[in-house]
């Protein structure tokens, strides 16, 4: 038996990962989404037509930002770890235990990747409005 054998009957955590780590980053993205629009969309209804600054928002949202970056972050380095798991030979098209294992790593971190560009799409916008109106 040769070691790329070896490597690809070994027992690896396939089983243990947790499939819903995939779908993490884009519930992280669409919940930083919905807390920036509400924050927003609240602030604007409440205060809008009182000297409060727009200032406090955009603290806010930096704050959910970086949350959210902080998570993404996270999972797709867990990702791109699992990616690179053994070797770093692509494509993963073969049908055994590693590839599966390391297809998954790299599905997570591209979508971790979509998701911080998206993240960070989503904060843009509040620093180029600078007020309610």
């Amino acid at each position: 038996m040769n070691s790329t054998t070896e490597i690809e009957n070994q027992n690896l955590p396939e089983g243990e990962d947790p499939l819903w780590l995939i779908f993490m980053p884009p519930l992280t993205w669409a919940v930083h989404f919905m807390a920036s629009y509400l924050t927003a969309a609240i602030w604007c209804a409440k205060f809008s037509d009182t000297s409060a600054h727009f200032a406090t928002v955009r603290i806010a949202i930096a704050i959910y930002t970086a949350v959210a970056l902080a998570i993404i972050g996270g999972i797709g380095g867990y990702g791109f770890l699992q990616h690179r798991h053994i070797t770093g030979k692509t494509p993963h098209d073969d049908d055994t235990p590693l590839d599966r294992h390391r297809f998954l790593g790299f599905a997570t971190f591209l979508l971790a990747l979509l998701s911080a560009i998206a993240t960070i799409f989503v904060a843009t916008v509040a620093v180029i409005f600078g007020s309610c109106e």
